[in-house]
């Protein structure tokens, strides 16, 4: 009788053994992620890594030592995204990365599409909404040729408070954050896609390719075109793509939004456009109507420059502000050190509340076949004055990303 029970003891025994085994080797090997603040201190630092093979896609999420709980998102090209929430220069962390139950990385970044319009909002709260068709004319003085589409507008500080204008009276061209090139040279022909009542250019959406939202972050692709209309018939001239990244980075006493916008232009034609040297082209940004006049626009650069001295200048970012509803609040746009020209020249209105990095301003280039464009910049939208340390430490994070190791265990 003894053996007996002993041999199904043991056959007990070989079974949970072997099921314990094979729930390990099901679930795979154990990751774990480390961050290295490097050079400067690290504080809601938006970072990626490459997700590993061994982990299946879908929600995840960073476990410390003190068990507090970090939101992981996949993207579409197999990159991990968290925030960091606080790490001191010279200093590193190492988290556990598991998977985790679509509850415990719930809220973020929610996109809405309506009728060609996504609005983003972060825990519920707007934050700019992107037009991927031509929008309806605000006013009926307002020319046909005028409509436009592929813009950001409105754009919204944490509190709510409006930073951006469309079709603004004395320049109905410009709308909150957009991009077109001015001085141009094409096929022996000028067009200027900038000024579109000249109608010798315009640039009109192509297509939305993909928008998401998530715990980490939310975003959009999609194209624009280039056409000339000077020639015998419309010519597309540059291709132009967007990506842009909403992220779900701050929260606090002193909140502000963050998303990056990436553009990349490519000829359509085997002919390059040729850009000489002016004074303003390439992505633009119009601040609240309320505003306009030289003294209701507030600039100020990375290298504490204003209004007054700051355009023609070069800066690694500029923050343009005014009041809205009696308080301060403002943009601060972050210029990539990779970008063409960079720190690129500036062109700071003297009395609109218009910026715009213009690398035509440092002379004559061209965009060829074969020879992308690419401008990268990140934006911080906030209440309240700008703060040059914050804005500082902001830029580092853009420039000089932590880095990030994944290793199994």
């Amino acid at each position: 009788m003894l053996s007996g029970f002993y041999r199904v003891v043991c056959v007990v025994l070989l079974f949970f053994l072997s099921s314990c085994s094979a729930r390990v080797e099901e679930r795979g090997p154990e990751y774990r992620v480390r961050v290295d603040a490097g050079a400067y201190d690290r504080e809601n630092t938006p970072v990626s890594f490459a997700w590993p093979q061994g982990l299946r896609p879908g929600a995840a999420q960073l476990i410390d030592s003190r068990k507090s709980r970090i939101p992981v998102q996949m993207d579409g090209e197999g990159r991990g995204w968290f925030v960091v929430p606080d790490l001191p220069a010279g200093k590193s962390a190492t988290y556990r990365l598991v998977p985790a139950d679509s509850a415990d990385v719930a809220g973020g970044v929610d996109v809405s599409n309506y009728g060609g319009t996504l609005a983003f909002r972060v825990d519920d709260r707007p934050v700019f909404q992107y037009h991927a068709v031509k929008t309806m004319l605000p006013r009926p003085d307002i020319d046909s040729r005028f409509e436009r589409g592929g813009y950001i507008h409105p754009v919204f500080t944490p509190s709510g408070k409006l930073v951006t204008d469309d079709y603004p009276p004395n320049h109905v061209h410009h709308h909150g954050i957009w991009a077109a090139w001015t001085s141009t040279r094409f096929q022996g022909r000028t067009p200027d896609f900038w000024n579109m009542g000249d109608l010798t250019g315009t640039v009109i959406p192509a297509g939305l390719d993909t928008a998401w939202g998530g715990p980490v972050h939310g975003g959009l692709r999609t194209r624009h075109q280039y056409v000339d209309l000077s020639a015998d018939h419309p010519t597309p001239v540059l291709q132009e793509t967007w990506e842009v990244q909403v992220f779900n980075a701050r929260e606090g006493v002193d909140p502000y939004w963050i998303f990056d916008l990436n553009v990349v232009h490519t000829t359509a034609t085997d002919s390059a456009l040729i850009l000489p040297e002016y004074r303003y082209g390439g992505v633009g940004f119009r601040g609240n109507r309320n505003w306009d006049g030289a003294e209701n626009t507030f600039f100020l650069t990375s290298e504490g420059k204003d209004r007054s001295n700051g355009h023609a200048t070069r800066g690694r970012w500029v923050h343009v502000g005014g009041y809205v509803d009696g308080q301060l609040a403002g943009v601060a746009i972050l210029d990539h050190p990779e970008n063409f020209r960079a720190p690129q020249p500036m062109r700071i209105h003297p009395t609109e509340p218009f910026f715009n990095y213009a690398p035509s301003q440092a002379g004559d280039w061209a965009i060829r076949p074969g020879e992308p464009y690419v401008a990268r910049y990140r934006f911080i939208v906030s209440d309240g004055p700008p703060d040059s340390t914050e804005i500082n430490r902001l830029w580092n994070d853009y420039a000089h990303p932590p880095a990030v190791t994944v290793t199994a265990r």
